[in-house]
């Protein structure tokens, strides 16, 4: 056990020692991050203020009408920076709790990040008194985020026109698969079927040779960055005006501009604009098959050469000085067009040395470069915290730094209704804060 200890530790300090030298100002970020995450690591081993509204979004209050991750994760992006999020659950809790396995009943390691800084309060929507708790909260909230079907959300009487009523000033962010007015508005939509209907089915079938989907929930995390956005957008809009608004979030619209920003390619001019033998869309350095990490004489690294001066660079310290003349290489454009025959050539040339050797060259050559990752890499590097009933787990970091309001976790996971009770009593659900120095 300690040999593989030392061994562990042995490796994670060669990593980190290679991150250092790789890149500098990379190493001072996570440096950065680090004292970041350790500061919120204290605030919830230590249990201190709990309640305390800290970030960009103190005293704003969130109602939660989302499952599963896309508008959980747009939420949990809300609570870290400061938003007092109220979601609402179903008795048996949403099915991020029990998306892969967990330290106990109802928080999975999905949710224990997910859900944090948030309160959860469990009614039956479809029950009147009950679903009057709800209007309640809405009344008193700023925000509320939503992603029920349009219809399931009319027949409780919480769309954006009847929660209006109870709240003239409320921003309502709504996200559904298909925009609302269409036939498809109450199609259930997975990010499989979203994946499919935005083109990243076609998009592997040209790179891979068959029609596979990203192995990740792509369009739900795309989609809960932008509802994200969304919120932050509207409420500024507020705070200039005093108006209230509805916003709309369609996944599929969402990520047709995502897939399109580089794919729309030489298919957004009209007439079209031709890739010489390619199709019109694509982008062709990063649709080719052979762009993917190289394997070194003792493990993997990925190195970019993006400008013709990094080609001719890694040619000439490989001896391979005949390439400096190919004209498929002479510049950027030509570059990106013949990517499908740089890439393998390459290949072979990384094989010669080591990852350590070729991450110090890259760098002493301005190429970018970096050893290959593992999830389980990412998830070593993260800081411990601990949760009430769950115990010791991993803590995600924010998805952006503040230097004058800083994202905190301030509070862990719920159990599922822990804070059900203060609510059908009306006791005190929102934090008393609304307008923070």
């Amino acid at each position: 056990m300690h040999d593989r200890q030392t061994h562990d530790q042995r490796t994670h300090d060669q990593r980190t020692h290679d991150r250092q030298t790789h890149d500098r100002q990379t190493h001072d970020r996570q440096t950065h991050d680090q004292r970041t995450h350790d500061q919120q690591d204290r605030q919830v081993q230590d249990g201190q203020a709990q309640d305390r509204p800290a970030g960009p979004l103190a005293g704003v209050r969130v109602v939660d009408l989302t499952r599963v991750v896309m508008g959980p994760l747009a939420t949990q992006i809300l609570a870290d920076q400061g938003a007092d999020v109220v979601m609402i659950e179903a008795a048996g809790g949403d099915t991020n709790r029990v998306m892969g396995p967990g330290p106990a009943p109802q928080f999975s390691g999905l949710a224990l990040n997910i859900l944090r800084n948030k309160r959860s309060v469990s009614v039956d929507l479809k029950a009147p008194e009950q679903a009057a708790v709800v209007r309640e909260l809405i009344a008193g909230a700023d925000v509320v985020v939503a992603t029920m079907l349009p219809g399931t959300l009319r027949r409780l009487g919480l769309s954006y026109d009847a929660v209006r009523e109870l709240n003239p000033e409320i921003v309502y962010c709504q996200a559904q698969g298909w925009p609302l007015g269409s036939e498809a508005e109450d199609f259930p939509a997975y990010d499989d079927i979203i994946q499919s209907a935005v083109g990243v089915g076609d998009m592997m079938h040209r790179a891979a040779g068959e029609p596979t989907l990203l192995p990740t929930i792509l369009a739900d995390k795309v989609c809960g960055l932008a509802i994200a956005q969304a919120v932050t957008a509207a409420l500024l809009h507020r705070a200039r005006t005093g108006q209230g608004q509805h916003v709309e979030v369609p996944m599929v619209q969402t990520m047709t501009a995502f897939m399109l920003a580089e794919h729309g390619a030489g298919a957004i001019p009209e007439p079209p604009t031709p890739q010489g033998d390619l199709p019109a869309t694509g982008y062709p350095r990063v649709m080719t098959p052979e762009r993917r990490p190289q394997q070194t004489a003792d493990g993997w690294i990925q190195i970019l050469p993006y400008h013709p001066k990094h080609f001719f660079a890694i040619f000439t310290e490989a001896g391979e000085t005949h390439l400096l003349k190919d004209p498929r290489f002479a510049d950027l454009a030509s570059a990106i067009r013949h990517a499908p025959e740089l890439y393998p050539l390459m290949r072979e040339i990384v094989k010669r040395r080591t990852t350590r050797e070729w991450l110090d060259f890259c760098r002493g050559a301005g190429i970018p470069a970096v050893r290959m990752a593992t999830l389980q890499d990412l998830v070593d590097d993260l800081p411990s915290a601990e949760h009430p009933v769950a115990g010791t787990y991993r803590l995600l970091p924010p998805m952006a730094n503040f230097s004058r309001t800083p994202a905190t976790v301030r509070r862990p996971a719920p159990a599922v209704g822990e804070h059900t009770q203060e609510a059908l009593v009306g006791g005190p659900v929102w934090t008393d804060v609304r307008n923070p120095a």
